[in-house]
């Protein structure tokens, strides 16, 4: 829901502002709060109908990237014989992702991959982990279960839904040959695969974001980015894009607390693409 100060009825000016506030103040309490509902509800069709162009994040947004890399662990367990709790394996691979990033920012590696880093990560856990005898195949395609990643139920749908009205692109840290892979895999009908490699800037640098409107012919307030992490979304609005909070309660696994107490910040909040399509009239 976007806030009532970015909706078309605040003044411009701090004067403006209170005249505005005062005028409300002497009316009846339910002509304000419908005053304000319209409002809110104008501001948002103004967002739906400028923004050109969405742009996603991709894993825990687009994809359950934790159940597919346990059911990638099973499936090894099962020819190899090992033992091991596939899902603290899942949440120790996906947690060595941002340590390895900031080894490239500080400058203590070039420029690197995804996939790269991943194997970096997962050379680390297989002597951790006990899991002897893999020959460098096996590994090989261990390391690429990422770009066999499981979307969510409502993601190929929505994405379509979404596609009739909009651009739809990833905007991932992934590299770009991982999100084609896992695009083509899952079946989803992205407009363009755009990558954090195409700026050589992970995100939440401003470079990603701004790379990724710039390569699809639009200004920044034309692109919404669409994330699961606010973190994400705050580094998005710095740039000047649009914002859409998606809630994935299970991205983390079952039994987490999710905190949704920044949904407010964000142009819209939904719980899953097709609320998304549905707000965004797509």
């Amino acid at each position: 829901m976007t806030p009532p100060g970015k909706n078309e009825f605040t003044a411009t000016t701090a004067q403006g502002r209170r005249q505005f506030l005062k005028g409300l103040a002497v009316l009846p309490t339910g002509m304000c709060l419908g005053m304000l509902a319209t409002s809110s509800a104008l501001a948002q069709a103004s967002v739906a109908n400028s923004v050109k162009a969405l742009t996603f994040d991709v894993f825990g947004t687009v994809v359950d990237w934790r159940a597919s890399i346990i059911r990638e662990g099973q499936l090894l367990a099962a020819r190899k014989g090992f033992e091991a709790d596939w899902g603290e394996f899942a949440d120790r691979w996906r947690s060595g992702y941002g340590p390895a990033m900031n080894r490239v920012r500080t400058g203590e590696l070039p420029w690197t991959k995804i996939d790269d880093l991943h194997r970096m990560i997962l050379d680390e856990l297989v002597v951790e982990f006990g899991l002897n005898g893999l020959t460098e195949a096996e590994l090989d395609h261990f390391n690429k279960a990422w770009h066999r990643l499981s979307p969510w139920p409502d993601t190929v749908g929505g994405l379509n839904r979404l596609k009739t009205k909009y651009v739809i692109a990833t905007l991932s840290n992934g590299n770009v040959g991982l999100l084609t892979n896992m695009a083509k895999n899952a079946g989803m009908p992205w407009d363009a695969v755009l990558s954090a490699e195409l700026a050589k800037h992970y995100k939440p640098d401003p470079e990603a974001y701004l790379t990724a409107a710039d390569l699809l012919g639009f200004a920044p307030e034309q692109v919404m980015m669409v994330a699961a992490h606010p973190g994400d979304l705050r580094a998005a609005a710095r740039t000047g894009l649009r914002t859409a909070y998606v809630i994935r309660p299970l991205e983390r696994g079952p039994g987490r607390t999710v905190n949704t107490d920044a949904a407010g910040e964000f142009d819209y909040t939904a719980t899953d693409f097709l609320d998304l399509a549905r707000q965004l009239d797509a």
